[in-house]
């Protein structure tokens, strides 16, 4: 018998959906505030301290993970709580956040999320599947580079444009920040720019708003993860939308890793990600 066939995005999606399933019913048994605030005593790899519901749900994914090894295929996981775990190979590397939004979900705010994507390379470029479930509103968002993106199965309309108020501000910019010290700086700026903000807690849900062109356009005042952004930033590249890292020249060599290296930037236009750029690189 031969080596077994590389998964196509069908695979991976039955797997995340299989996943996240799982993943819904866990936190459906885990209802109240003060069941899904019980804390495991442990830090995970990205420096939280991991909640129960996130150790739960990174078990739920590597049940999969592990069942695709005994398989026989072979890949590398990197995750918000495990860090990187090797199933034997380098590449395809899967990207996990088993509940992005962990701080909604402990106190039942909407919006929280399953991330997972899967990359042939280290960067936000190679990325090649994504997929996000909203636990809080039950939607599921998913892309396959070159294939477009999703929603609930509906292909997301690429040509959708922004949205400016009467005085030619951004009308609806979704806006990820837990410390308000970072708001304090850039909001000189931000009222230049903006009409309207929204905070959903959650950077892939938010990132996916972008993609169905529900927020214009999506800043981040603090570094992020990429657990956090590489399923969301493919879906709204598929969904004819536009990603930025500020902190890097090429935005898309953003590396694959747990580190917080640039803020994200999306937007339907090219104008506003410039101007959403700016803000992130204030002093």
């Amino acid at each position: 018998m031969g080596d077994p066939l590389p998964l196509t995005h069908m695979d991976w999606l039955t797997i995340s959906r299989r996943a996240g399933e799982a993943i819904e019913e866990m936190l459906r048994a885990r209802p109240t505030t003060a069941e899904r605030a019980a804390e495991t005593g442990s830090t995970g790899s990205g420096g939280d301290s991991t909640l129960e519901i996130d150790a739960a749900a990174e078990r739920i994914v590597f049940g999969e993970l592990e069942r695709l090894r005994e398989r026989g295929l072979r890949f590398r996981a990197l995750s918000e709580e495990r860090g990187e775990v090797s199933f034997g190979a380098a590449e395809p590397l899967v990207v996990i956040d088993p509940i992005d939004g962990s701080l909604n979900a402990k106190r039942g705010i909407t919006h929280h999320a399953l991330s997972l994507a899967v990359a042939t390379g280290t960067t936000m470029g190679d990325v090649e599947f994504g997929y996000v479930r909203d636990f809080g509103t039950g939607e599921e968002w998913w892309a396959a580079r070159g294939l477009g993106a999703r929603l609930n199965d509906v292909p997301l309309d690429p040509s959708l444009g922004e949205r400016r108020s009467a005085e030619g501000r951004i009308e609806v910019l979704g806006i990820e920040s837990s410390d308000p010290r970072l708001l304090r700086r850039s909001i000189d700026s931000l009222v230049d720019r903006a009409y309207r903000l929204r905070a959903l807690g959650a950077i892939a849900p938010s990132l996916c708003q972008v993609a169905a062109a529900r927020f214009d356009g999506l800043i981040s005042l603090r570094g992020c993860r990429s657990v956090d952004t590489a399923a969301a930033q493919l879906i709204v590249r598929e969904a004819g939308g536009l990603i930025s890292f500020p902190k890097f020249h090429e935005s898309l060599e953003a590396p694959l890793d747990l580190t917080a290296h640039s803020p994200v930037v999306a937007a339907r236009a090219p104008g506003t990600l410039a101007e959403l750029e700016a803000v992130c690189l204030l002093p």
